[in-house]
């Protein structure tokens, strides 16, 4: 399930972009591509004719400009991750600086991976989180340095509880 903002307007879209069928706001769609060129392609969707160009991609922001039918059009994809992101703290990507870690969820601390002053790349395991008997991984979202670990090893930590802050 991804939310597409096209142009300021919120969509829910259930499609994986390979399969001929969808569904878009509740209603099923059909569709069929056919690719002319690099960027550019022909969709019959629903009986209707479109022909679509990709003007630009950004796939940090996950960000596209398309024209259809020669009119512009700027779309915006957020999938159950980027919600995830957002609720660690961790939303924007590297563009903005994370300061903070903060708990997913209502969890147990299991485990803590990196010591106070550790350099760490982005994606480098933090911590190991348990909730709901699962045990989580928790990375981190930037490159730099842990400033100060909050969390403490076997304590319970609420959601949106900060674990660990970076410099």
């Amino acid at each position: 399930m991804y939310q597409a903002t096209v142009n300021g307007k919120k969509f829910q879209i259930e499609w994986d972009g390979k399969s001929t069928s969808g569904v878009l706001n509740d209603a099923s769609f059909e569709v069929d591509i056919q690719k002319i060129s690099e960027g550019k392609s022909h969709w019959l969707m629903n009986n209707r004719s479109y022909n679509v160009e990709v003007v630009s991609m950004d796939a940090e922001s996950k960000t596209v400009v398309i024209k259809v039918n020669g009119t512009p059009y700027t779309v915006e994809l957020k999938d159950r991750y980027d919600d995830l992101m957002k609720s660690l703290g961790m939303e924007g990507g590297s563009k903005n600086k994370v300061s903070v870690l903060k708990a997913p969820m209502p969890s147990m601390v299991l485990d803590i991976l990196v010591k106070e002053g550790d350099a760490v790349e982005k994606d480098t395991p933090l911590l190991i989180l348990e909730a709901m008997k699962m045990e989580n991984v928790i990375k981190s979202p930037t490159s730099g340095s842990i400033k100060k670990i909050v969390a403490v090893k076997g304590t319970a930590v609420e959601k949106n509880a900060v674990l660990m802050e970076f410099a």
